[in-house]
């Protein structure tokens, strides 16, 4: 199971989906209230933990028992939390959110409030802008460590369902009420974080070190990417999911001992 960040989509996960389909069963899915999925109803307040039950709840209907899930920013913190209830096998997760300060958090949140606030006057010449190398690298050297790899139909796709989604304001707004805690709630389940050194929005160079130190039982992996580093490289990518689900799944069938 695939998770996006906030303001993203499923297809950001693209280039690793056929690098991984030979191997996995891949489900990629937008989160509620981004891309193609409805909203949470709107008494829910979009917060990690909602996200959490939604996706629990999810994979329920889908007959899922435990699967192997991957999440990247606000994807990656809820499969670090989809992880304490024990209802995942193992969990990658690229540059999650929560190992931040109350500055850093702010500092995501405002960033990417730009994006979500965009006047509508403004986006078809934002959209042209996107369609050149040198726009793409422009718009998105924030969250992508090499945007001109980014296909120029992928990068306008972004932004639309970016300025069409219900939730990206509140969501951003929910993050003031998360951070990572509780680190001993997960040693049961075998995580991976793997943090990009090109990450300019959760800056490797401070919160890569707290993912670290609070989970120093997880197996940690710097890529030379950004913050979503999936076109960035998709091979490295890949194999950080490949090498946890497989590790996962080989712990599970080795023989006890008493």
């Amino acid at each position: 199971m695939l998770l996006h960040g906030v303001g993203h989509h499923w297809q950001a996960w693209e280039p690793v989906i056929d690098r991984l389909s030979g191997e996995f069963d891949v489900i990629a899915c937008d989160t509620p209230g981004f891309g193609r999925s409805a909203a949470l109803p709107a008494s829910i307040e979009p917060t990690i933990a909602a996200y959490v039950d939604a996706f629990e709840w999810f994979f329920a209907e889908l007959g899922l028992e435990r699967p192997h899930v991957a999440g990247n920013s606000m994807g990656g913190a809820i499969a670090l939390e989809l992880a304490r209830g024990r209802s995942i096998r193992s969990v990658s997760a690229f540059s999650p959110a929560g190992f931040w300060t109350a500055a850093e958090r702010r500092f995501c949140q405002l960033s990417l409030s730009v994006l979500a606030g965009t006047p509508a006057a403004t986006r078809p010449s934002i959209e042209a802008l996107a369609r050149t190398r040198t726009g793409r690298v422009a718009l998105f050297r924030q969250t992508f460590g090499f945007p001109a790899r980014l296909p120029t139909e992928e990068a306008v796709a972004t932004l639309r369902d970016a300025w069409a989604s219900p939730a990206f304001a509140r969501t951003l707004e929910a993050f003031s009420s998360y951070h990572f805690g509780a680190p001993e709630q997960l040693r049961s389940t075998p995580v991976t974080i793997a943090w990009g050194n090109r990450d300019r929005l959760l800056p490797y160079r401070l919160q890569a070190p707290r993912a670290r130190a609070l989970l120093p039982w997880a197996t940690h992996v710097t890529l030379g990417a950004g913050h979503v580093p999936f076109y960035d490289d998709p091979a490295a990518a890949a194999e950080v999911i490949r090498a946890r689900a497989r590790a996962a799944a080989a712990g599970e069938r080795r023989p006890s001992h008493s």
